[in-house]
């Protein structure tokens, strides 16, 4: 009789609590009331965490002029917080993520040289000088090999400051496809080609549009470019 009425008290699910076997690696418990939130975790995203750096910066780029700006604020970024905090290049953690029209720049000068023609057709960008499409990475090195420009910026010199790049996959399985069309090639041989000639500090992403939500996750601050 006492334990009929204390069962009472506990309400009715407690029948099938006692009734039911529950496999607790297939339920996923609901945060429980005034616990914040936090993000899921996945390995492939450790990378953010070993770039070293007391502060935590991305930029996020879908255009050629977006990613010229991303790089002209990440050069006044070192730069600044050198002449402004005595910082040095290692306690800046910076990302910048090409996606878009943005991804072909993401690649090294062998595969401009080799391919300009459907990068600058899918980029909707040509060399400002000849007004052909680029043989090389215009973004790569200075014009002239040097930066006199303190505002100038290439991914070169942001590269020896410690930027890293993440560059999208699912824009360059699409380029590839573009690529396979224009010359008859095969896709899968032309995007593991692109895949071995990234810029340096260069990795892929499975698509740009996720690194810019894992990135803020994983604490850096977030700069849209355009």
């Amino acid at each position: 009789m006492v334990r009929r009425s204390f069962l009472a008290r506990l309400g009715p699910g407690v029948g099938v609590l006692g009734a039911t076997v529950i496999d607790s690696s297939s339920v996923t418990l609901a945060p429980a009331a005034g616990m914040p939130w936090r993000p899921a975790r996945h390995a492939q995203d450790d990378w953010f965490d070993k770039i070293p750096g007391q502060h935590r910066l991305v930029f996020d780029t879908t255009t050629p002029d977006g990613l010229a700006l991303a790089l002209r604020f990440a050069r006044t970024y070192f730069r600044e917080n050198q002449n402004s905090y005595g910082l040095k290049d290692s306690d800046l953690a910076v990302v910048i993520i090409a996606r878009h029209h943005s991804t072909a720049f993401g690649y090294a000068d062998a595969i401009w040289t080799k391919y300009g023609k459907q990068l600058s057709e899918q980029s909707r960008f040509t060399d400002p000088k000849t007004k052909e499409p680029p043989k090389t990475n215009l973004f790569g090195v200075p014009d002239d090999g040097s930066e006199a420009d303190e505002s100038a910026a290439s991914i070169e010199t942001l590269v020896k400051e410690g930027v890293h790049f993440a560059v999208c996959q699912a824009a360059s399985k699409a380029i590839a496809e573009r690529i396979a069309r224009a010359t008859g090639g095969d896709v899968d041989a032309i995007f593991n080609e692109i895949a071995g000639n990234l810029i340096p500090n260069g990795r892929f992403v499975p698509a740009g549009i996720v690194a810019v939500n894992r990135a803020q996750e994983r604490g850096y601050s977030f700069v849209h470019t355009v």
